[in-house]
């Protein structure tokens, strides 16, 4: 089996050094060997460990950019739902006010309408009774009239004899002629 460094540098080229050779049997593995190998490694890998680590850093500052754009986003939608949550609290505010405004309003209008009810009861209660009162006036006067009628009837009667009714048929039988007289 060749070792790299033959197939780098075959071991004619190194005539003197023909006992230095890679030994790829990693049991037996010697500081200079691994040494070598880590050379190799590092020159050959620095270039993909830079790319690598380029990239890394290029994603890890994409991230951090996307993360500060999405928190500036996140700071102006805050501000802007804070703004509106103060409008809203305002209408809330307003709206409220408006409802107690409304609420003493109407009931106010309810008392006046039930104190206007209640004067117009009164007012229909005391009619009913000035009603009744006169109603009960005019039947106690009906009443007396008739009363005094039939005692004045009775008196009358009682009084009355054919010469008087006869008198007082004369008199109004004058008055009526009277009456006839001055109407022609």
């Amino acid at each position: 089996m060749r070792s790299i460094s033959e197939i780098v540098a075959p071991s004619s080229y190194w005539g003197p050094a023909g006992s230095i050779g890679l030994n790829t049997n990693i049991f037996e593995i010697n500081l200079i060997n691994l040494i070598l190998v880590l050379g190799i490694l590092f020159y050959y890998g620095k270039g993909v460990l830079i790319n690598f680590l380029e990239n890394r850093e290029r994603t890890i500052s994409n991230t951090i950019r996307d993360a500060e754009e999405r928190h500036t986003e996140a700071t102006e939608k805050l501000r802007r739902a804070r703004i509106r949550l103060q409008q809203a609290e305002m209408k809330a505010d307003e709206i409220r006010i408006i409802g107690l405004t409304q609420m003493d309003k109407e009931r106010q209008d309810l008392v006046d309408a039930a104190d206007n009810d209640l004067r117009e009861l009164e007012d229909s209660k005391n009619y009913a009774i000035r009603f009744e009162k006169q109603r009960a006036i005019e039947q106690v006067r009906q009443q007396v009239s008739r009363l005094a009628s039939e005692r004045a009837f009775e008196s009358l009667n009682s009084r009355l004899t054919n010469e008087l009714q006869l008198r007082m048929i004369d008199y109004h039988i004058g008055l009526l002629r009277a009456m006839a007289n001055k109407s022609t």
